[in-house]
């Protein structure tokens, strides 16, 4: 790679999809700029960079900008060849995509459209996350460190946010998507997640974040409009 090679990240402190990029890069050794985005207040250079979706993650890598958490991990993994995030076999690697897509469009949206409603439709969400859950709690069973493998990859990276995450929105939701005693496999992961040197130090502060998403909750009420989708 080039000597004098420039990485940014743009990025929001609470967001998840910018700790998976964050996550990435430092498994990789890669040394960047971050720069923290107002979502609420869009700068001109966020809006010049993805113009499309207008919101962060953004990775500029010697003046090229990509954004959306899932193709920028494609990117890096694909840029920087150590420490690779996805596996090697073909077969695995499908299986890695598969269950990375099903996670967020089942458990993050899920358990997201359960901290912003109410009633009915939370109580549909609330079941509707934990029969995912469920199915990432099979594909851990017997697992001794990752999903990967010995080391932090791909999915791990997806999923991380349920690590420090999902127990805010839980207490902010009054609500249990995670009940320790039926996701043994899932709380192992957690732990051994939330140990790793890369991931220590990179979350953002629980009580910051109970302030923040009790506010955004309550402003959302029951839309479908994400916190990070405006």
């Amino acid at each position: 790679m080039a000597a004098k090679e420039e990485v940014k990240l743009l990025g929001f402190w609470v967001s998840p999809f910018v700790l998976r990029v964050e996550w990435a890069l430092k498994i990789k050794g890669v040394k960047y700029e971050y720069i923290e985005e107002d979502i609420f207040n869009k700068s001109t250079l966020l809006t010049e960079l993805n113009p499309v979706h207008k919101k962060v993650p953004v990775l500029v890598h010697d003046g090229k900008a990509i954004g959306e958490s899932f193709v920028i991990l494609e990117y890096v993994d694909e840029t920087w060849k150590q420490n690779p995030l996805l596996p090697q076999d073909p077969y695995q690697r499908a299986m890695a995509r598969f269950w990375a897509k099903f996670a967020e469009e089942k458990i993050f949206e899920g358990a997201w459209t359960a901290l912003c409603s109410q009633g009915e439709q939370k109580q549909k969400a609330l079941q509707q996350t934990r029969e995912a859950m469920e199915k990432i709690e099979e594909q851990l069973q017997g697992k001794q460190q990752f999903f990967g493998g010995e080391s932090i990859g791909y999915l791990d990276i997806i999923l991380g946010w349920i690590s420090h995450y999902l127990t805010v929105w839980e207490e902010v939701g009054s609500m249990e998507i995670i009940d320790p005693a039926k996701f043994p496999a899932t709380m192992a992961w957690i732990n051994r997640f939330l140990k790793h040197p890369v991931i220590q130090g990179t979350l953002p502060p629980r009580e910051k974040m109970l302030v923040y998403f009790h506010q955004r909750s309550k402003e959302l009420g029951s839309t479908s409009h994400g916190w990070l989708r405006v």
